[in-house]
């Protein structure tokens, strides 16, 4: 990992790197082939997962915290596509929307997920130099993409609220360019909640009787 966390190239006075360029280019395709919903998504989401856990190790140890998560919820996405695809017609997950009951359930984990990694890292400062913002993206990321596993269309909006603390936490701690991904990030995070929201629509309809399937 050594030669990935070397300089790439400098943009706009920032030091980019090869491994948070290639990490987050992986993060942007993992999310592209997620509003595609294809199962691909997961394995090239732990793939960046993995780069970025080399980038931050050792500098941003909450950061490579949340990358290693970000790799075993990849390997649960995987297997929860792979057993939800098989009841659909086309092969894909059918996007739906969450019921009100797995709002709050994950609307609470992640409060009280946010206030206890962020005890953590107050209680460890070698972990995080900025304990509540790391701790909010990591357990926002954690729900965002078990989110995406269970192929909720709220998995877009929990992305969303990452991304108003990920973007300038970035830039603050020199990764510039894992910034300026996250401000494509954002792009592609309205149009895939579109599609999505239009597919959940179009797939809780009930078929009419005699109609082609």
């Amino acid at each position: 990992m050594n030669s990935l966390n070397s300089e790439a190239f400098v943009l706009f006075d920032q030091h980019i790197l090869w491994s948070d360029m290639i990490g987050n280019i992986f993060g942007l395709a993992g999310l592209v082939l997620g509003w595609r919903r294809s199962i691909w998504s997961w394995p090239v989401q732990f793939l960046s997962g993995l780069i970025l856990f080399g980038a931050f190790f050792g500098h941003l140890t909450g950061s490579a915290g949340k990358q290693a998560v970000v790799m075993a919820v990849a390997l649960y996405g995987w297997w929860q596509w792979n057993r939800d695809r098989s009841g659909s017609v086309d092969g894909h997950i059918i996007p739906r929307f969450a019921t009100w009951r797995e709002r709050a359930a994950m609307a609470g984990a992640a409060a009280a997920g946010t206030v206890a990694v962020a005890l953590l890292f107050k209680a460890h400062p070698s972990l995080s130099w900025d304990p509540w913002p790391d701790a909010y993206i990591f357990v926002g990321t954690v729900v965002a993409m078990y989110a995406q596993a269970r192929g909720m269309v709220e998995f877009w909006f929990a992305w969303l609220l990452v991304d108003l603390v990920g973007v300038p936490l970035n830039f603050a701690n020199g990764y510039a360019f894992s910034g300026f991904v996250y401000v494509i990030y954002g792009a592609l995070v309205l149009w895939g909640m579109r599609d999505w929201w239009l597919r959940s629509r179009r797939g809780s309809r009930p078929a009419l009787e005699g109609a082609p399937a």
